[in-house]
């Protein structure tokens, strides 16, 4: 496609030189209107302003600058259909082959902490129908919608191929996301949701922010922003004891790293807290706690005792709470307890993976004992409550309990041997003893490698999905060496 007109608004100008450039050599004639047309006219591109061809000035601040016939007609009309030809002679509208447009920066704009009125003349309206215009008719007109797009677009543009239609396609289909983007982040923010900047991501040298309603969820009482990996491991950590949290006990968690290091369920959050922390208290250092009960003056001083980062409960007595908020970065949350949305969403390849969240608890009802040993009935307890701590571990996991404590954990390794493994070493680091602790896996065991190891380390009781092909393997060993089996027929791995 020969390109001989084009339209640019940007709002941000980076990289727009060289593009614009080329096209003014070429002799493409150039559309712009405000800033854009007085940048462009600054690095010597030639601009005919919009409103000479729409004979109507930039109106209420700017805020309608190419909403008009002329403009939209020049885009969207069809190059070969001959009412829309004679339409456009007889308006005298111009054709424009070429539109590329930069945003206003509403996301920018918000996570700054700008007012309301600031935020709302940040949504883009005439780049918006631009976009789109263009995308529709795709056939006929190019889009770029992006900075990113300026070298890629001008590349082609300067080979003997062109733009063709495969890629004006390619471009049409980046627009619309573009669109929908940022529709989302308008909803979004005008439903409540918030868009923060984060200080960095993952690492310092990674941008990240934050997208949704931190505030349903949480009171701040004290501490530093929230950092990228702060909300993943709360987002953990909220999961967790979600799932664990019992009617009549108190649940206490410590997370690294999206896993917990330390968990127990007991009569009171001090002894919950103290059991918790003596699973790994090396761990623990800079870690996340949460509570499914109020922390109290008791557990707050043995709390204020060891680095935390964050610290999560429903509530905080008068007491805790004026203990917890002397120490200025570390984060106080007063959880609101509400229902985590159905699905999660997260990015993938050059897409999107969405699925439902991992709200399957098995009972005790559900179990079946494939064994010639059967567990006792506080063992099935702490099978299930093993189990609900195995689904929240990242996999391939194994998870080590006894009386409602977590003892030990493998997390994330490529083997499930390697995971029993790590825990055995974790815990023999600790002085923990593992005689009659219980056992879980996310997934079953293809192998009986797994009953073998743990049965020569005390471990008497076993809790696994079942599934495999090899599953009377695994039996023959447990019952070989006395170990009590519960299958659940639910596998929870966690990627």
């Amino acid at each position: 496609m020969t390109i001989k007109s084009a339209l640019i608004s940007v709002f941000n100008k980076e990289n727009i030189d060289e593009l614009a450039l080329e096209l003014a050599k070429n002799g493409v004639a150039i559309y712009s209107t405000g800033g854009t047309q007085k940048y462009l006219e600054s690095i010597g591109v030639e601009v005919l302003p919009v409103e000479n061809y729409t004979s109507y000035p930039e109106v209420f601040g700017g805020r309608v600058k190419t909403l008009h016939p002329a403009i939209f007609g020049g885009i969207l009309y069809r190059r070969e259909n001959e009412s829309d030809l004679a339409e456009l002679k007889e308006h005298n509208i111009p054709s424009i082959d070429l539109i590329v447009v930069d945003l206003y920066p509403f996301e920018d704009t918000v996570a700054s902490g700008a007012g309301h009125s600031d935020i709302i003349e940040k949504i883009d309206i005439g780049g918006i129908s631009l976009i789109r215009a263009a995308a529709k008719n795709y056939a006929y007109t190019s889009i770029i919608s992006s900075k990113d797009q300026y070298a890629d677009f001008t590349s082609k543009y300067r080979s003997t191929e062109g733009i063709s239609l495969e890629y004006r396609k390619e471009l049409a289909l980046e627009a619309f996301k573009v669109t929908t983007h940022y529709d989302n982040a308008i909803s979004g923010y005008l439903a409540g949701e918030q868009v923060v900047a984060l200080r960095y991501g993952e690492n310092p040298h990674q941008k990240a922010s934050f997208e949704g309603d931190l505030d349903a969820l949480f009171n701040k009482l004290g501490g530093k922003e929230l950092s990228y990996n702060n909300l993943l491991d709360v987002d953990a950590a909220v999961a967790l004891v979600s799932d664990i949290s019992e009617e009549g006990s108190c649940a206490f968690a410590i997370l690294k790293h999206n896993n917990a290091c330390g968990c127990a369920q007991r009569g009171t959050v001090l002894d919950a807290f103290t059991d918790a922390l003596a699973s790994d208290p090396v761990s623990a250092f800079g870690g996340i706690l949460i509570s499914d009960a109020e922390i109290d003056l008791a557990t707050a001083e043995k709390i204020d005792k060891i680095f935390y980062e964050v610290c999560i409960a429903p509530s905080y007595s008068t007491e805790a709470k004026a203990l917890l908020t002397k120490k200025s970065k570390r984060i106080l949350l007063e959880w609101k307890k509400q229902t985590p949305p159905s699905r999660m969403v997260r990015s993938c390849l050059n897409g999107t993976l969405v699925q439902e969240r991992d709200v399957l608890n098995v009972g005790q009802a559900d179990l079946t004992y494939p064994t010639q040993l059967k567990p006792s009935e506080s063992e099935v307890r702490d099978m299930l409550f093993a189990d609900k701590l195995v689904k929240n571990t990242k996999s391939n996991a194994i998870i080590l309990v006894k009386e409602g404590r977590l003892l030990s954990s493998g997390t994330g390794q490529t083997s499930r041997v390697d995971a029993l493994q790590q825990a055995i070493v974790k815990a023999k680091a600790f002085n923990i003893d593992l005689n009659g602790a219980i056992m879980a896996s996310d997934a079953f065991f293809p192998f009986p490698d797994c009953v073998e190891i743990a049965a020569n380390e005390g471990i008497k009781t076993v809790i696994q999905p079942g599934g495999s092909i090899k599953d009377q393997l695994s039996i023959d060993k447990a019952d070989e060496l006395k170990v009590a089996m519960a299958f659940t027929g639910v596998r929870h791995f966690k990627h």
